[in-house]
């Protein structure tokens, strides 16, 4: 039997287990995505692993709901800091810092919002009609005047299988702006191959992408399909993005044992 609990990040869902004893088998790809199954499974956009660090407060390792070890998911880092203070090994949540695969990442808590410093991003690419980055996982970011009207599923596809990035792929950002400081970001994920509610890390690289567009505002508000989340961070004269915060609600949905 393993206990596992669920949590979600505007919308983006995770499984996430307590495996500092080891008791859970990360190489089982097949398991990890009969877990992620929305009908045969648990049903979440990924799995997580909470280890220890020698060091750190803890290790996160991501798994994506095809089953394979995945680069950095920005929501996921949220949640599984939410998880990690409510397990109770947090002895300061207003900081601590944890390993993840690309790297290690500073969070805070309070009232159910994390806000979790993000990698910084040295190059940015102008690629076809956008932007291209990684923000901890490989994002490509193109404005649109109303995303709401594109086929996100059959764009994202398009472009993520494109010859411009092979052999790995991409994720695949749609972004219009509401205002200045408000964008609107419609995310198509790889591994879960669909769109998703929300994505940490497209939402990193879709702030940056709207800095690049208007040169103006280091600070924004935005708005997906599972609620609302906020980006800031500075540049500097090379034009690299360092300090960078992604910060947004992170809740525990339910727990169980399967």
């Amino acid at each position: 039997m393993i206990e596992f609990y669920k949590y979600q990040g505007t919308g983006n869902d995770f499984i996430l287990i307590d495996n500092r004893q080891v008791i859970f088998d990360g190489d089982n790809i097949k398991l990890i995505a009969q877990l992620c199954d929305r009908r045969f499974g648990i049903g979440a956009d990924g799995l997580m692993l909470l280890e220890n660090h020698s060091e750190l407060d803890f290790t996160m390792r991501y798994f994506n709901s095809d089953g394979k070890e995945a680069s950095m998911c920005g929501n996921g880092g949220r949640c599984i800091a939410a998880f990690a203070v409510h397990l109770g090994i947090i002895k300061d949540e207003s900081h601590f810092s944890f390993m993840a695969v690309d790297g290690v990442h500073d969070a805070s808590f309070k009232d159910d919002i994390v806000s979790l410093k993000m990698i910084n991003v040295q190059t940015t690419k102008q690629l076809n009609n956008g932007y291209f980055m990684n923000t901890g996982s490989p994002h490509y970011v193109e404005f649109n005047t109303d995303i709401d009207a594109i086929d996100l599923v059959k764009q994202g596809r398009d472009v993520r299988y494109s010859s411009d990035f092979k052999p790995d792929g991409t994720n695949v950002n749609y972004v219009q702006f509401l205002s200045d400081t408000h964008i609107k970001v419609r995310t198509y994920e790889r591994g879960v191959e669909d769109e998703t509610l929300a994505c940490g890390t497209g939402v990193v690289a879709s702030s940056i992408a709207a800095f690049l567009e208007r040169k103006e505002n280091t600070e924004f508000k935005i708005s997906v399909k599972g609620g609302s989340l906020k980006v800031h961070f500075e540049v500097n004269d090379q034009q690299h993005f360092e300090n960078v915060w992604l910060i947004g609600p992170a809740k525990m949905v339910f727990k169980g044992r399967i």
